[in-house]
Formats: C-alpha cells, sequence, structure tokens
C-alpha cells in the first residue's frame, strides 16, 4: 500500500518573533523601538497577518494527507521524503533556503505579504493551497524546472542552491585561490579576493544582476530554466603572485569551474545560508557547475 502524500509547511521566525526572543515582552520591544523612532505594532500587524496565512494553509491541505511543519532554522537536520509535497508559506527567500535539501519534491510557494514580496518564487495565494496541493500530485501537475547550482569538493562534501553559491574567506575578508576550467590545471590562475559567486537564472535577479551591471561586458544572465550557469570574482586584486584575468564567465551543461584553496580555510555557502556551509582547508579543491537536480515549483 503507499502512503498517502505529506504536505511539509517550510516556515520561519517573523520579525515580530525575533523581537520578543531578543527583548522578552512585547511593551520592552515596544519601548525600544519608540526610542529609535519606529513602532512595533506594523510589524506585530505583519506577525499576525503571517500566522494567519499559515492557518489558513494549514487547514487547506487534504484530509487524507499527512502533514509536517518545518522550521527554516531546522532544515538541515529535517528529512524529506519522496512523497512530500513541500509548501512554502513566506518569502521567495523561504523558497531557495528550501531547495538545497529537496531531490524533486514538488514546491508550492504561497505569499503571505502580497504587494511586499517580489512574488517570484511564492507565486500563490493561501486560499489557493487546496488547488495546488492536488495539483501537485497530479501527473498532469503544471511545474517550472528551475536551474540549480552545485558545488563538490575532492572529499565527496556536496552543496546544492538555487540563486547562487559563494565561495570565500569565513570572515570575509582575502581569499586566496587558484582558480580555472575543470580539468585543466595549467590554465589556472592564483588569485586574491573577496570572494566567488556561481549563479543561476532565478539568482539574476539578485546578487547576481548587482555584480552584472557593475561588470557590463557581453556575458548574458540566463533564465530561471536555462541550462546555464554565471560566475564572477569580486573584487580581484593585482600582485606579483596573483592575476586578475580570470574574473567572469558561464558555464554550461558538463562545464566546470574549479578552486583550489591557497589560504589556512574557505567556505563555501549557498543563498545566504552561511550556517550550512562547507569548510575547505589549504590544498583542498572544488567544483563547481549545473546540479543533475532542479527545483519542481508548481505554478
Amino acid at each position: 500500500m503507499s502512503l498517502a502524500p505529506r504536505a511539509v509547511l517550510v516556515h520561519r521566525r517573523t520579525e515580530y518573533e525575533e523581537l520578543l526572543a531578543r527583548h522578552g515582552t512585547h511593551g520592552q520591544a515596544a519601548f525600544v523601538l519608540a526610542a529609535r523612532g519606529r513602532s512595533v505594532e506594523e510589524v506585530a500587524d505583519r506577525h499576525r497577518r503571517y500566522e494567519q496565512a499559515l492557518t489558513e494553509v494549514a487547514a487547506a491541505v487534504p484530509l487524507r494527507w499527512r502533514r509536517s511543519r518545518v522550521e527554516r532554522a531546522d532544515l538541515d537536520r529535517f528529512l524529506f521524503g519522496p512523497e512530500d509535497v513541500v509548501v512554502v508559506v513566506g518569502q521567495d527567500g523561504l523558497v531557495a533556503n528550501v531547495a538545497k535539501y529537496l531531490s524533486g519534491q514538488p514546491v508550492v510557494g504561497i505569499d503571505t505579504d502580497p504587494g511586499r514580496n517580489p512574488g517570484v518564487l511564492v507565486r500563490h495565494r493561501a486560499g489557493d493551497t487546496a488547488a495546488l496541493c492536488r495539483a501537485a500530485v497530479s501527473p498532469r501537475a503544471r511545474v517550472d524546472a528551475l536551474t540549480m547550482t552545485e558545488a563538490v569538493a575532492d572529499d565527496t562534501q556536496r552543496l546544492l542552491a538555487l540563486n547562487e553559491i559563494y565561495l570565500g574567506s569565513p570572515g570575509h575578508q582575502t581569499a586566496r585561490y587558484s582558480i580555472g576550467p575543470d580539468g585543466a590545471p595549467p590554465a589556472a590562475e592564483s588569485q586574491a579576493s573577496s570572494g566567488v559567486l556561481v549563479g543561476t537564472g532565478t539568482g539574476s535577479t539578485g546578487w547576481l544582476r548587482s555584480l552584472w551591471r557593475e561588470r557590463g561586458g557581453p556575458l548574458r544572465l540566463p533564465a530561471p530554466s536555462d541550462p546555464r550557469l554565471v560566475w564572477f570574482v569580486r573584487e580581484a586584486w593585482p600582485s606579483p603572485a596573483t592575476g586578475t584575468s580570470m574574473t567572469a564567465g558561464e558555464l554550461g551543461p558538463g562545464d566546470g569551474l574549479r578552486l583550489t584553496v591557497e589560504s589556512d580555510r574557505m567556505v563555501v555557502f549557498g543563498d545566504g545560508m552561511e550556517s550550512d556551509a562547507l569548510e575547505l582547508t589549504w590544498g583542498q579543491s572544488v567544483r563547481l557547475g549545473l546540479s543533475d537536480t532542479a527545483l519542481r515549483l508548481v505554478t
């Protein structure tokens, strides 16, 4: 007998909950914000709207389905199953946060604050949840397969990201490494920079776009489903021992970019989740390229 689908509701603490965790009570948070010329009520109102949407989404899950919840901070300890339908309730960034832990499960994005969120990945309203859950498990489900990027270290550590992967110093200081096409060591260049960014078309509306606009040039940003990545080196420093000739490029199917660490330590993390990073030490290498896994976003 096959198991009923499981709806996994992914959410995160609101700004109001974070304020209470820091200041203890509503009154104390109100006092601190008032001293800064802000009102706690605007934050509390957003919290109430979020809780209302989360309750509405939970109530709309089909009765026969199993269900579970996971908070953003616990994603790296949560085990997703092949029969899961992942319902992300919140902001676009929360979809990116969960994407790296999935292996093809359909994802439904619910926007809890329309007009405040761009709605690129959280495209639906809470009232659409029931229909979207049924559609997600249908053989005729309409999904966008969004390209993802991956980093694979020489010790088999692996990291996925929907927007971008960052490689650099854990203290965001100067990182030292050699960089070049995978499988071509003679072409590698030693560099000192503030890090390297490798990203997808989904990520091209954020951090990647800032670097792209700053650089100019003929490099085109990919669309979210394009099987293509772009990469940029941030603030490469020229010196007698380090060069700046490899600071941007693109990667297609089968292409790889390899970095070899030439400093004490570097970190590799995806989509801003620095708390869940790979750590590499001197001499280790990592390959970056397209992932075989795509995010299946229900449309």
